[in-house]
């Protein structure tokens, strides 16, 4: 299962936005998948924006993969959201291209029932599940990684455990087998959860 290409396109590209609060490990997901997709052999650019809201607000990354050089790595209208927390939610959200992918952590937005009836919603409360099932609410953002893998089949969930081992930085290595847990654990919700609608 390759990246996705779209009807009358030889050519695939594809825009994600990561959004949360610092210390979610935003930005560790979003160069996880750079790293993947240009392990997969995309080409790649990671944007990572820290910006004046380290503390308690947004901090977000943009993640462009295609198939050619990417002549920008500047995404005004992404085609998928990640999102972590509520701030995110109303920042970001209104911005998701018409018939894009919203990944939703529904343990910090509880309320995310977008009005917009152009956007796919998955909702995954990855911070509950990481806590009651893991033990460990800072592999929320690898349940959530899990889930897009299998909604918007970027890549398979064994190409990203492949790149986790490649590019988890070696004082993180004893927690490999719990990140790849947590892969899964995301992916199979999504598949549940795609499955009823």
């Amino acid at each position: 299962m390759g990246l996705r290409t779209y009807k009358g396109e030889t050519d695939m590209q594809e825009e994600f936005l990561f959004a949360g609060f610092g210390g979610q490990g935003v930005m560790f997901v979003g160069q996880l998948l750079a790293y993947a997709a240009m392990d997969y052999g995309k080409e790649v650019t990671w944007i990572p924006s820290y910006g004046p809201e380290m503390r308690g607000g947004t901090a977000h990354c943009y993640v462009v993969i295609s198939d050619k050089a990417i002549g920008s790595p500047v995404v005004s209208r992404p085609g998928t959201g990640i999102i972590f927390n509520i701030p995110s939610f109303e920042k970001y959200e209104p911005i998701i291209k018409p018939g894009g992918l919203l990944v939703v952590n529904s343990s910090m937005v509880p309320e995310a029932a977008t009005q917009r009836q152009d956007l796919r919603l998955l909702k995954v409360p990855a911070t509950d599940m990481a806590s009651e099932k893991m033990g460990n609410t800072r592999l929320a953002n690898v349940i959530i990684l899990g889930a897009l893998l299998a909604a918007h089949s970027i890549m398979p969930v064994d190409f990203m455990k492949e790149a986790l081992s490649h590019h988890i930085p070696a004082h993180r290595r004893n927690l490999l087998d719990s990140n790849y847990q947590a892969l899964e654990m995301g992916a199979e919700f999504a598949i549940q959860q795609m499955a009823k609608s």
